[in-house]
């Protein structure tokens, strides 16, 4: 009845259970123990009046189950108001009840002082986070990966860059694992303040220590450098990264084509283009046909259509956009018999809309034919 009433938010008649049981004895206690299901009750009740914000009601809850277990409340009620106190912005009251926790001799664990350690550094008292830190590890409590995360970004938040790289290297050397947040704090948190060629440095090491996560998706590095002009930096970071087996998002290879293309670097973009496509990535086709496009500009239409064929066999589909560009590539180099047979195809596909269409696409490619054969002769 009480889950009931406290995931339905009805807080009155919950508050009037909980009174009734704490002053009625349990029917299942033999009289000498308290009911074993006491403490669940009064903990998922609690965690629902925090839930809402109604601490009084929670700490009413917590001094009534006290007086009705047997021995002291396990660790798991203390942190749920510990937590919401600090999520609600009264951290005196959390910190106040984790001197009674204390008190109580009810030994923290690692989500006690993560909690406190975030509360902390969201009302900027870095230096009492960093304390606790070193009394959680006093006490015998090992942090995890959330412990490292909150003081890595809460020494970026002081513009500690160094102190927080330190503190990364030292979650290797704990053989504490990264996790993706670990990599974005760092490297979100150079890049803004204009050090992403020590972020790719960073970047690059963990991988080489095979740290990096498999889920870490890289993408922000690679935009800000595409963004600064550096898509030859990225491609190098990407390069390295994609041979570690640490592959790109779409999203990420996507914007490193996007930047090849606006330095001029087609052959490049091309060939990341094929590595997207061998390991199943299909490219949308905005980014195809615009690189399409551009090595028609070089006139390298024949590599161009190389790489529409390799897309279609792994489940490209072309559009008239495609077929439209490679036919004007082979135009301009004076293809004829190639581009004959791309239109034939576009004829199938039924992408050319009437007979009036078709006569100029083929005109175009015979008199283009013709004048190169003048030239020649």
């Amino acid at each position: 009845m009480a889950r009931t009433l406290a995931t339905t938010d009805r807080f009155f008649e919950l508050t009037s259970l909980l009174r009734f049981l704490a002053s009625s004895p349990c029917p299942c206690s033999d009289g000498i123990f308290s009911c074993p299901q006491t403490e669940s009750i009064f903990q998922f009740s609690i965690s629902a009046y925090c839930r809402a914000r109604k601490f009084d009601e929670a700490v009413f809850a917590f001094d009534s189950m006290r007086k009705l277990i047997d021995g002291r409340p396990s660790v798991v009620v203390y942190n749920i108001l510990i937590n919401g106190f600090v999520k609600s912005g009264r951290f005196d009251k959390a910190l106040g009840f984790y001197s009674r926790m204390l008190s109580d001799r009810v030994k923290p664990d690692v989500y006690t002082f993560n909690i406190l350690i975030s509360g902390y550094c969201r009302n900027s008292q870095f230096v009492q986070a960093l304390e606790l830190f070193k009394e959680m590890r006093e006490k015998g409590c090992s942090p995890n990966v959330i412990s490292f995360n909150t003081l890595i970004k809460g020494f970026f938040r002081e513009r500690k860059f160094e102190d927080g790289i330190a503190l990364a290297y030292e979650m290797i050397e704990l053989g504490c694992k990264f996790s993706s947040v670990t990599c974005e704090i760092l490297m979100d948190g150079l890049s803004r303040e204009g050090k992403i060629f020590e972020a790719c440095e960073i970047l690059l090491d963990f991988s080489r220590k095979q740290v990096l996560p498999k889920d870490y998706d890289y993408y922000g590095v690679v935009e800000m450098l595409c963004g600064k002009g550096n898509a030859g930096k990225a491609m190098e970071v990407v390069d390295e990264l994609w041979m570690e087996g640490n592959v790109p998002s779409f999203i990420t290879s996507t914007t490193l084509i996007d930047g090849l293309r606006k330095e001029g670097r087609v052959n490049d973009a091309m060939n990341v283009t094929e590595r997207m496509l061998e390991v199943g990535m299909i490219p949308d086709s905005v980014t195809f046909n615009s690189l399409l496009q551009d090595l028609c500009n070089v006139r390298k239409t024949v590599e161009a259509n190389k790489l529409r064929l390799l897309a279609s066999s792994k489940g490209f589909e072309p559009d008239n956009k495609t077929y439209y560009t490679l036919v004007s590539g082979y135009t301009m180099e004076g293809n004829k018999v190639e581009g004959q047979r791309l239109v034939e195809e576009m004829l199938d596909k039924e992408f050319i809309p009437d007979i009036a269409t078709y006569n100029r696409l083929m005109d175009r490619l015979l008199n283009t034919h013709k004048k190169r054969s003048k030239l020649v002769t």
